[in-house]
């Protein structure tokens, strides 16, 4: 039998049967449906994460106060641990390859001017803040180069509070209270929009110093550290701690490298795809039961057409291939819908809301595709196998 006779052979017999290989396309259809619209879900979050992260810069260094892996030892080592403070951060912007270092401690006070009051988010930090992590000032100055032990009570806005407190009108030179203190405005932050469900612009800026009086604290949350972007990372972490460590007499700290955050995070965002994408295979799987016993029903009403073919001189080998042509052509055809239904959805989705990131993973469509196939063929075997063991004359006689 020639490779023409067994696609034609395939053709009549899918046409001859057209809802039921319809009904079996579709359940693979649903399955890389699923699989391609979960996994541009995935994707879409993972690229909307690090995006978001990646935003304030790439060669930025975090430090915060105690140490996050242990080696064991005594448990009076555990109050030995040294306050972050605004001193540390002074000496770390002397260290090599260091743009800029930044104390930043963080809170919930109420803000209040003019009879109008809101409980918000303030940032006590320093006057590199905004350099450090890429915010621009809409009008008037970010908090001056004051004496960072004795700083002055200055405030800067973000544009949602400056908003609320004053509407249209101008806020530079006004005096808030924070927390039950007077400060003066000196600026208005450009906006920079929520980012991880924290909005940065229904903020205000504070001195580090009088953040950590207004909140009752001794250290500070963390402390960004601006590098250069050719500096040697490994040189410049090297030195931050060498700085940390000869003040605090000890390694009562942790530097996380940007990269490091990013890394991290990639990792458990590329396992949730990876999650979800499985999620959708259920449905492809479900789609390779249906191709099965529909194979199963088929050569069972075709007994006796096999018989005649293996009576004509067909081989066993032939009608294996057969029944797996079609077995494959069926998942095949059922992919390529689900794949143009699930990418058609994932657009729309994009389009319809655009809070919802999606983009799609090339490398998981790739794969739900051939796993259809995989599916159609592994269904197929079989059914086939069943139908290449049948004796011609045993086959003929179920007519």
């Amino acid at each position: 039998m020639r490779t023409a006779d067994l696609l034609r052979l395939t053709a009549s017999s899918v046409t001859s049967h057209r809802l039921r290989a319809g009904l079996t396309a579709l359940g693979i259809a649903i399955g890389v449906t699923a699989v391609v619209l979960l996994t541009s879900i995935g994707e879409g979050v993972h690229r909307f994460v690090l995006s978001e992260f990646t935003q304030f810069g790439t060669n930025i260094i975090s430090v915060t106060p105690g140490k996050t892996q242990t080696f064991g030892g005594s448990l009076g080592a555990l109050n030995s641990v040294r306050p972050l403070t605004v001193d540390d951060v002074d000496a770390l912007n002397r260290a090599p390859y260091v743009l800029a270092a930044d104390p930043v401690v963080q809170g919930n006070a109420e803000v209040e001017f003019a009879g109008r009051k809101r409980r918000t988010t303030v940032y006590g930090v320093g006057p590199r803040f905004a350099e450090v992590l890429r915010f621009t000032v809409a009008d008037g100055t970010f908090l001056p180069e004051d004496d960072p032990r004795a700083p002055r009570a200055l405030a800067v806005l973000g544009s949602r509070m400056h908003s609320e407190l004053f509407g249209g009108q101008g806020a530079i030179g006004q005096t808030i209270r924070v927390g039950g203190q007077r400060y003066r405005v000196v600026g208005v932050m450009d906006s920079k929009g929520t980012t991880l469900g924290f909005d940065l612009d229904d903020t205000v800026y504070v001195p580090a110093t009088l953040g950590l009086a207004l909140f009752n604290r001794t250290s500070l949350f963390e402390a960004h550290v601006l590098y250069g972007e050719d500096a040697p990372l490994a040189e410049v972490v090297d030195s931050i701690s060498a700085i940390l460590t000869a003040r605090h007499r000890s390694e009562d700290f942790t530097i996380t490298t940007q990269q490091q955050m990013l890394d991290s995070l990639g990792s458990v965002l590329s396992v949730l795809t990876f999650a979800v994408g499985a999620l959708g295979s259920i449905s492809l799987l479900v789609g390779g039961v249906g191709i099965f016993t529909i194979m199963i029903i088929g050569v069972r009403e075709r007994t006796a057409e096999i018989g005649l073919l293996r009576a004509l001189g067909a081989e066993k080998k032939q009608i294996l291939a057969l029944f797996l042509i079609e077995a494959m052509f069926l998942s095949a055809v059922g992919g390529v819908l689900g794949l143009a239904v699930g990418l058609g959805i994932a657009g729309m989705l994009d389009l319809a809301v655009p809070s919802l990131p999606v983009s799609y993973a090339p490398g998981f469509i790739v794969l739900a595709e051939v796993l259809a196939i995989v599916i159609g063929l592994v269904a197929g075997i079989l059914p086939a196998a069943n139908a290449a063991r049948l004796e011609p004359v045993n086959a003929l006689r179920a007519e």
